[in-house]
């Protein structure tokens, strides 16, 4: 029983440590500028998740600190401190719970929003200045044209969207080239072809919008993902340490029976050998 008890103590205090460590990773994730760096930026202001960065803020310092009280209270088996750590730590993780439920929501109305705000900035050629360089960069660097398709540029296309396709391996290929696509499918014809090869304008056949909207939903993605292991590490700190914390009711006294000269059984609690 001893060895028993000893094993759920070291675990509590594993586990203890474990949710100050997540509290730790949602101060550092708080105060990063993961927004700052999504490509494009200005078109997402009203996307805005800031109220997941100030729950992280808020709740981490306050994890890190109870998570101190919680190893404290292990480590010194004192069974009051115990009851009252469980006790505030599963007041954080219901409000936790309760102020992070709108990210949720975000996150189910991300696509919609997105594809509102591609809506409003087409075509692209009309956007502010500072767009049209972001999505310069983001065009060159991921290989993609336009928001939703090069047609958002209309007929201005910036030389960040052309692609060279690649050359076809035989005739067979090239005769069996689906329409306006290249051999490898990057790349796609943004005119209809002229009997001059110099004339045709190929542009890259993937559109950028869905990779602006896997950098726009990362940083949400990761929050949620951080407030799921709090909750799950929270739970497992919350029933280890209300186990010890109550250890003398869940604890089976130890017993010796005798029998009597009419054969019936008594149960007494052993004598204590101090």
């Amino acid at each position: 029983m001893a060895r028993c008890r000893s094993y759920l103590r070291g675990l509590a205090i594993c586990v203890t440590v474990l949710l100050m460590a997540s509290g730790v990773v949602m101060i550092g994730v708080g105060f990063s500028s993961i927004d700052g760096n999504i490509p494009v930026a200005v078109l997402f202001n009203q996307l805005s998740s800031s109220d997941g960065l100030l729950v992280l803020q808020v709740f981490g310092p306050i994890t890190v600190l109870l998570s101190v009280v919680g190893v404290c209270a292990a480590s010194l088996d004192l069974k009051p401190l115990l009851l009252v750590f469980s006790a505030l730590i599963f007041v954080e993780f219901v409000a936790l719970i309760v102020v992070a439920a709108p990210l949720v929501q975000v996150q189910a109305q991300m696509d919609s929003a997105v594809d509102e705000v591609f809506q409003n900035v087409t075509p692209l050629h009309r956007a502010e200045r500072y767009i049209q360089s972001q999505l310069n960069k983001l065009q060159t660097s991921d290989s993609c044209c336009g928001l939703r398709s090069f047609e958002d540029w209309e007929n201005q296309l910036p030389v960040s969207c052309f692609c060279s396709p690649a050359p076809p391996s035989s005739d067979l290929q090239l005769s069996s080239r689906p329409g306006n696509w290249s051999s490898d499918r990057r790349c796609v014809m943004a005119n209809p072809p002229t009997p001059q090869p110099t004339d045709e304008l190929w542009v890259h056949s993937e559109p950028c919008g869905p990779v602006l909207k896997s950098y726009l939903s990362f940083p949400i993605k990761l929050r949620i993902g951080i407030i799921s292991a709090f909750a799950t590490i929270t739970m497992a700190a919350i029933a280890l340490c209300l186990a010890l914390g109550l250890e003398e009711y869940w604890k089976t006294p130890p017993v010796e029976t005798t029998v009597d000269d009419y054969n019936r059984v008594k149960y007494q609690p052993k004598p204590s050998h101090t």
